[in-house]
């Protein structure tokens, strides 16, 4: 299989599906060359009735931007992608297998546009001749077995957890540790859209919560709730199943209360003497401290630092009042963002260096050591 260089360097094309654009970006080694996103419009995603269905269209979306912008694919050394809602398996890079892209067709864990990354990874690598690759997908599981129970046999505690910046923003919180992430135990927090809190001992995700079903509400997803009460709504008969999905992922916390999904907003509104504003922008913040200080008690007294990442992570307000309830802990490190395209290029490049091997799809949680 052809390694095309530039200047001696990989020459990586990195691509991020979102819900109105894909994120895309070349890399050579370790520097991002371009950057852009190519945006699509409700009505041309209007066309399509499942997101699966996008594909040929994205695909010819971003080939054709590419081109128009002067972007040259014909010295790639690979294609990598964001990974999708797949079968539970472990951390790493792996390479895109047709068992993974039909996991991704049958939506075997829920639909959502992440699903694509593979698929257009692998769709462009092959009109190419070089080799695709994902890295950490959302389904990352290594939760401890004891993490697992839920309270019901009938329900099993699962990972779903932005595990792509968890795991980057581990390794950067170890670097300024001055530790190698496998000998770090930190507490991540991804705050974001979705917000998931993970507990990191020894590089391995031992506990975290679902970043659509638990944890603090976020600026559009309602976390846990009061069980018995959820199911008493469920079964009044002024919901259907599509509503109350959409109560709980879309449509819940800052928007529900708010009608806003930016908590910078929030905090504006609340710094202009919207009171309601303030109380439910502290309600998350209390919420986000709280299940930071359940994801601590779960590394004890060997707990290095907490970590605080995402796009609310930006708000230096945001994070100083997290902070102020969660320092007592240990110290807190703070990066904010979430750089996805360079997580993404890194983890193809560890591999295509001989730094670590390549996974195939489905790799078993084992419950074995590092995995960073």
């Amino acid at each position: 299989m052809p390694k095309a260089e530039s200047g001696g360097k990989e020459r990586i094309l990195v691509l991020n599906p979102g819900s109105t654009s894909t994120k895309v970006a070349v890399f050579e080694g370790e520097d991002c060359v371009y950057e852009n996103a190519v945006e699509h419009t409700e009505l041309d995603l209007g066309r399509f009735e499942r997101v699966w269905d996008q594909y040929e269209y994205r695909k010819d979306a971003i080939l054709e931007f590419l081109s128009d912008h002067g972007v040259s694919l014909g010295t790639l050394t690979a294609v990598v992608g964001r990974g999708g809602l797949f079968k539970p398996t472990v951390s790493g890079t792996y390479r895109v297998n047709d068992e993974m892209i039909a996991d991704a067709r049958a939506e075997v864990r829920g639909p959502h546009v992440a699903n694509l990354g593979a698929v257009l990874a692998f769709g462009i690598a092959w009109d190419y001749g070089i080799e695709s690759f994902i890295v950490d997908p959302p389904c990352v599981d290594e939760m401890d077995a004891v993490a697992r129970y839920s309270g019901t046999p009938d329900i099993e505690r699962t990972s779903l957890v932005h595990a792509l910046n968890v795991k980057a923003a581990a390794r950067a919180g170890a670097k300024e540790l001055g530790k190698d992430v496998c000998d770090a135990n930190l507490v991540v927090a991804h705050l974001g859209g979705g917000i998931t809190v993970a507990s990191l001992r020894n590089g391995r995700m031992v506990d975290v919560t679902n970043g659509l079903s638990e944890g603090p509400f976020t600026p559009d997803r309602a976390g846990e709730l009061p069980t018995v009460d959820l199911v008493k709504m469920c079964f009044s008969g002024e919901h259907d199943e599509e509503d109350i999905m959409k109560k709980l992922v879309g449509g819940g916390g800052l928007t529900a209360y708010l009608g806003t999904n930016n908590a910078v907003e929030a905090l504006e509104r609340s710094e202009k003497g919207d009171a309601k504003a303030g109380a439910v922008l502290e309600a998350m913040i209390y919420q986000i401290a709280k299940q930071i200080g359940a994801m601590a008690v779960v590394l004890g007294d060997d707990l290095d630092a907490i970590v605080l990442t995402g796009g609310i992570a930006k708000s230096e307000k945001i994070v100083a009042r997290i902070s102020e309830r969660v320092r007592f802990l240990a110290g807190v490190i703070v990066l904010p963002g979430e750089d996805e395209l360079r997580a993404l290029a890194e983890g193809c490049l560890r591999v295509l260096r001989g730094e670590e091997e390549a996974k195939t799809y489905p790799e078993t949680v084992d419950g074995g050591g590092c995995r960073l």
